[in-house]
């Protein structure tokens, strides 16, 4: 794995690969594009989910639904065979993160950075634009957004930049002042 990629383990290994291979073909934006779409998918699909991560499933089970899925969302041939080699070495649990890994090294090949933001629901396109744009004045860079949904902030962001975190969750303003009200009693 090259040095200059910000990325470890064996969903950075897998990444890398991909990375690579989109590289040489001239699709790494193509490839991005099916990544976020698998992305996406993964977030709107609790099935979809529970495919991924369980172990019950065989590797034949995840390579069917994959493969029509990725048929039917036209994914390119390069995204089709590497999920394809995932599910047949059993990493797809490790697949989200595999995804996390190849924008993380796009980005840096780019000189952007990456935010991951988790928010109570399923951002728009506009509420994404308007975080990028608020992030960009903030750090000076071209800012990817990775996001995922987690209904138990019940509302607001929980938005990372590199090591900086800002939590404007709902859930941790009212922790915040459970604790508050606790040491005032």
């Amino acid at each position: 794995m090259s040095s200059d990629h910000p990325v470890s383990g064996v969903a950075g290994r897998y990444a890398t690969a991909l990375f690579e291979l989109a590289e040489a073909q001239g699709a790494l934006d193509a490839v991005a594009g099916d990544l976020d779409g698998i992305r996406a998918m993964l977030n709107e699909s609790e099935d979809l989910l529970r495919l991924v991560r369980s172990p019950i499933f065989s590797a034949d089970e995840q390579g069917r639904a994959f493969a029509a899925i990725l048929d039917k969302a036209g994914a390119s041939t390069l995204v089709k065979n590497f999920v394809g080699l995932v599910i047949r070495n059993r990493r797809l649990f490790a697949l989200p993160d595999m995804i996390s890994a190849y924008k993380a090294i796009l980005a840096a090949k780019r000189g952007e950075m990456t935010a991951d933001v988790t928010s109570a629901h399923v951002l728009s396109g506009a509420q994404i634009e308007s975080l990028k744009a608020a992030l960009k004045s903030a750090t000076g860079r071209d800012v990817n957004i990775n996001t995922k949904v987690d209904a138990g902030l019940l509302g607001g962001l929980v938005v990372k930049v590199g090591s900086r975190m800002i939590d404007s969750s709902l859930r941790t303003k009212l922790n915040s002042l459970k604790i508050a009200m606790k040491e005032a009693s």
